[in-house]
């Protein structure tokens, strides 16, 4: 975590500059001193504020991640609570906005996944980050499912927002958002009608 005083102007240099590095040499090529001359600070600052590459990943990642949760947000606040098909289409949309489809961001996501396996502090914030999409997923499809298969049609809507996230970002064109939303929108016909509403 970043310690107080850091100035917030800094914050977002130092993240840009950290994505920008990913996005051209890797992670592992990503070093305090390519990243330092990046954001045209001292590798000193970068040390002091966040105690190596480990802290500013893992800063890097809490942003990225308030951009996520803030875009599924704001999309959520502009619908009815009873729109449930409609609210999930916008958790959907929020997973592929345009900031989280941005190349330096999908490769800080990828560089993340991967990293998280290894680093216990990264595999508490990809916990959070699933945690809340299933929690936003859940409670739309409690509405329209009995609980047990809400929870499982859950489960399949975040597994195919994550793998069709994964194969867009590997894929040369990209993802696209319309061929996203038909396929989740076609497996969720297809729990809907094998399971009838019971409430």
């Amino acid at each position: 975590m970043p310690k107080v005083g850091m100035p917030d102007i800094r914050k977002p240099q130092l993240v840009r500059a950290t994505m920008a590095v990913i996005d051209r040499v890797g992670l592992h090529g990503a070093s305090i001193s390519l990243i330092s001359k990046e954001a045209g600070v001292s590798t000193g600052i970068i040390n002091h504020y966040f105690g190596g590459k480990d802290g500013l990943l893992e800063e890097t990642m809490r942003e990225v991640l308030r951009q996520l949760s803030k875009s599924v947000s704001d999309r959520l606040r502009k619908l009815p609570k009873d729109a449930h098909r409609e609210r999930i289409n916008a958790i959907v949309s929020g997973n592929f906005d345009g900031y989280q489809t941005d190349n330096k961001v999908a490769k800080t996501w990828l560089a993340f996944w991967a990293f998280s396996m290894h680093n216990p502090e990264l595999k508490r914030l990809q916990h959070v980050n699933e945690k809340r999409l299933l929690s936003h997923l859940k409670r739309e499809l409690k509405a329209l499912l009995p609980q047990n298969n809400a929870e499982l049609a859950a489960l399949g809507v975040a597994a195919l927002i994550d793998g069709i996230w994964l194969r867009g970002t590997l894929n040369p064109s990209g993802i696209d958002l319309d061929t996203a939303k038909r396929i989740i929108n076609d497996y969720l016909n297809m729990q809907l009608s094998l399971t009838p509403h019971t409430h």
